[in-house]
Formats: structure tokens, C-alpha cells, sequence
């Protein structure tokens, strides 16, 4: 129930701010917001506000924000439809109704001639005296057909009316805020918990470690390895890392003396790298420093940042296959894990994952956040957008790249984590 809650809290909080960086700059440029949502797929609770209905969803794949203009979104009446309009005391219609089954004693009944719900905003049409009548309509009037209401929406307010610098941001703020959370979710760890000192010295060693076996012990302070100086456990580990194999001298520190040791560092067996490992253990002292914490926050940030870039690299390049990512079956498991060891290890962990989602978002594939910025960049240098069917035919095909994707590495997820 645990690894529920926490993956619920955490799955939540990534597709909160990722899709409120879309909201509040679409809101900035003036966009009509129809639906913010969190997960895909059936409603499971909706509540408007506004002029936008707020959703949770069933399936926690995603979520998204429906902007007007995207999509099937615009309203059209065509010439000859049977349509009822409601009026204000000025003559302006506040709501169009496009079928008859909606009964009201001040209803207007018209055969329409012509209208334009998007730019001039009107109705033009005959009354039920054959009288024909222009009806100008309200900016904020609502379309109701088959019992469902909506806003309208005029060409202003509508995302492919606003400038390519406005939507290239409206898109682009998703990915960014998952960046600003996992830096809020470090910094915040770095205040409650405290700072990594990130001293070089050894909490212990690893029994049948190269380090044992060298005669390394608990409490040493690494000065330097191979003639060059170490200042952190970041830059010890670095090199470990990079020279699997390869014999380092280290100078160590223990009780005020001075001490040496060549050690060979061995193959880790956890990692798909051919990563360099002595066997030994760290635990940073931890220390509290208010501003230190907000430093703190944005190097982890930037450190995971780079980590992750660097692993997808490594997936392009095939030196990790498919089997290596992971879906939310995988997620999920790996949470459950993480949660073993605290509160602090499950918020690093949730960091990390939206670092890792603002990245995924910003890959310049179709249906991506990526791809939409892609586009936006093109018609910048184009001078016009490209052909809408064309893009869209572009993302669909692309989305559906991406649900097969999603089906392969859930099947890899059970495969691996339940058989």
C-alpha cells in the first residue's frame, strides 16, 4: 500500500508541473485552456472552474492540457442547419444550440444562412417568421449539442493564432518545469536533511575488495590518486569509474600519517558499463546551510541532467538495448524498491525521474513536446507554418510509434519483474 501511495504521489506530482508549465503559459498568451488532465483514458473526477474542466484520469500514462484550436476543436454551422440561439437584453446571443433537444420559453429558433464562430462572431440566418436576422454573438457564449457545453473559443483566443514565439513557449514550459521541480525536490532534501560534505574518506571497505586487498581501511581520507589531487568523493569515484583495469596509486590519509596503495580497480558486475569499481563504501557528513541548499539543488539538477543525457546517448549509440528502459511497470517496481530506504532516497529518486521525463519530452521525435518544437522552429525559418494535415499526419504516426514502444517495454517490465 506503501509503494502505492508513493508512486501515486510521485506519478502525480511529474505530470502535475509538467502539464502546469503548459497551463500557465498557454493562460499567459491568451489561450482558451478547455481541459487540464491528469492520466489518460477513461474520467475517473472532473470539476470546472472557470472556463476549464480539471480531470483525473485512469490510466497513469501521461496527461495533457487541451488548448483551443488544437485538434477536432473548432465549431462549425453549416448553411441550412436548424439551430436555437438564447439573448441577452442587447440582441447577442450567449448560447447556441445545435440541436432541438434543449427545451427554453426564450429560445430563437433559426435556419442558418451563414455564420462565423471564430473571427466576426455571427449568425445569420431566418426566424421562425421567415424574417432573415444577423445575430451577433458573444465572446464568451456557450455551443451546447447533445446535452454537453462548451466554450467558445474566437480565432484570438485559439493556440494557432498566437505568435510562434507564444506557442514555442507554451510547449517548451512542460519539459522546464520538470527541470524547476527536481531542482524544488533537491534543494528541499538539502534543507531538511542537510548538504553532503562530499569528503573523499572511506566509510568502509568491502570484504575481497581491490581496496581489502591493498590494505585500505575505514576512515581513510583519499588525498590523491596518481599524482592528481582528489577534493571530492565525486572526483574519487570519477576516476575509479574510468580505469577499470588499469593499476592507481593512492595516497591516503590515516591518523595524521601519510600512506600509499596501488590498487587495481575490477569490473562492476551491476552496471552495463564497463565501469571501475574497489569495493568500497561512502557515507557524506551532512551539514546545514540555508543558501548552500539552493546551490545544492541546481548542481544535482545539472548532475542528473548530464547523467541521463549521457545514458540515452549510450542508448542511441547501442550500448544499451530496449530491455534497458523502463515503463511504469518498471517504475512502479523500482519505486517500491527505492522506498525501502527512506523518504529522502524516494524524493532523490522522484528528482530524478523528472528530470528524466523533461529530457524524454524534449527529444525532437513526433507527438513529443520535442517534435511540436521542432515544427515551430521550421516555420520560423520558413516564414509559414507547415501544412497542419501534414504535421498532424507526422504526429499520429508518431504517437503510434510510441503506444507500440510502450506495449514493448511493459511486456519487458512483467517479463522481467514477474516471471
Amino acid at each position: 500500500m506503501e509503494t502505492v501511495l508513493a508512486f501515486i504521489i510521485i506519478f502525480g506530482a511529474l505530470v502535475f508541473f509538467h502539464e502546469l508549465g503548459h497551463f500557465l503559459f498557454a493562460k499567459r498568451a491568451g489561450i482558451l485552456v478547455r481541459e487540464f488532465a491528469i492520466g489518460m483514458g477513461p474520467k475517473i473526477l472532473g470539476i470546472t472552474k472557470g472556463e476549464t474542466l480539471y480531470t483525473v484520469r485512469l490510466l497513469p500514462i501521461g496527461g495533457y492540457v487541451r488548448m483551443a484550436g488544437e485538434e477536432m476543436d473548432a465549431i462549425h454551422i453549416q448553411a441550412g442547419h436548424r439551430i436555437g440561439v438564447l439573448l441577452n437584453k442587447d440582441g447577442v446571443a450567449t448560447k447556441v444550440i445545435m440541436n432541438q433537444k434543449t427545451m427554453h420559453p426564450d429560445i430563437l429558433f433559426l435556419e442558418v444562412e451563414e455564420a462565423d464562430l471564430e473571427k466576426e462572431l455571427y449568425i445569420k440566418g431566418y426566424d421562425e417568421d421567415e424574417k432573415f436576422v444577423r445575430i451577433e454573438v458573444a465572446r464568451e457564449a456557450l455551443v451546447e449539442e447533445n446535452g454537453k457545453e462548451t466554450i467558445l473559443a474566437p480565432y484570438d483566443r485559439q493556440f494557432n493564432s498566437k505568435s510562434v514565439g507564444h506557442r514555442f513557449m507554451t510547449i517548451l514550459a512542460g519539459p522546464l518545469f520538470n527541470f524547476i521541480l527536481a531542482f524544488f525536490i533537491f534543494t528541499a532534501i538539502a534543507l531538511m536533511q542537510g548538504i553532503p560534505t562530499n569528503e573523499p574518506v572511506i566509510t568502509e571497505v568491502a570484504e575481497d575488495s581491490p581496496a581489502e586487498a591493498a590494505g585500505m581501511q575505514d576512515g581513510d581520507l583519499v588525498t590523491a590518486i596518481s599524482g592528481e589531487a582528489i577534493a571530492s568523493w565525486n572526483e574519487l569515484v570519477g576516476i575509479v569509474q574510468e580505469n577499470a583495469g588499469n593499476p592507481l596509486e593512492f595516497e591516503v590519509e590515516r591518523g595524521g600519517e601519510q600512506m600509499a596503495f596501488t590498487i587495481t580497480p575490477e569490473v562492476s558486475e551491476e552496471s552495463p558499463e564497463k565501469v571501475g569499481v574497489i569495493g568500497v563504501l561512502y557515507q557524506s557528513p551532512l551539514e546545514k546551510d540555508f543558501f548552500g541548499s539552493f546551490v545544492y539543488g541546481a548542481e544535482q539538477t545539472i548532475f542528473w541532467f548530464k547523467e541521463i543525457f549521457r545514458l540515452l546517448g549510450m542508448l542511441v549509440t547501442g550500448q544499451f538495448t530496449i530491455d534497458a528502459l523502463s515503463g511504469p511497470v518498471g517504475i512502479y517496481k523500482t519505486t517500491e524498491e527505492v522506498a525501502k530506504y527512506g523518504i529522502f532516497t524516494l524524493m532523490s529518486w522522484a528528482g530524478m525521474l523528472s528530470i528524466n521525463l523533461g529530457i524524454m519530452n524534449l527529444l525532437p521525435l513526433p507527438a513529443l513536446d520535442g517534435g511540436r518544437l521542432m515544427f515551430f522552429i521550421l516555420e520560423a525559418l520558413r516564414g509559414k507554418p507547415v501544412d497542419s494535415q501534414k504535421e498532424g499526419m507526422v504526429h499520429f504516426v508518431g504517437i503510434m510509434l510510441l503506444m507500440l514502444l510502450m506495449i514493448i517495454v511493459t511486456w519487458n517490465d512483467i517479463q522481467k519483474f514477474f516471471f
